[in-house]
């Protein structure tokens, strides 16, 4: 069974459960200049929907973390050492992209229930 969360978007899911795997999509709510704020933004609204689908930080497997400048990697990474579960580390992977608007960082998880 799948069940899908919808997100602030009509055409868009917060998050996707099925067969025990959930998979979240976030930017940032937060679209100032930081990389940091950004990235704390879009972690935080990975965790609120790992929360909503029976999950949590600690049972993500992967990550993909989409930037748009990658010239300014340590200030996301600065954000991703301060919210990841040291326990419960789970792979991750940084791609330089051209994002849409404002947005600098875009990341997908996935997580077991």
């Amino acid at each position: 069974m799948t069940q899908r969360f919808p997100g602030s978007n009509p055409t868009r899911s917060r998050a996707v459960l099925h067969n025990g795997i959930v998979t979240t999509v976030a930017t940032s709510p937060v679209k100032s200049d930081s990389m940091y704020e950004q990235t704390q933004g879009a972690l935080a609204a990975i965790t609120g929907a790992l929360q909503a689908a029976g999950s949590s930080q600690a049972q993500i497997l992967t990550a993909i973390c989409y930037c748009a400048d990658m010239s300014r990697k340590a200030e996301l990474n600065q954000a991703w050492d301060e919210w990841v579960d040291r326990a419960n580390i789970p792979m991750r992977a940084v791609l330089g992209v051209q994002l849409e608007g404002r947005d600098l960082i875009e990341i997908i998880a996935t997580a077991a229930v």
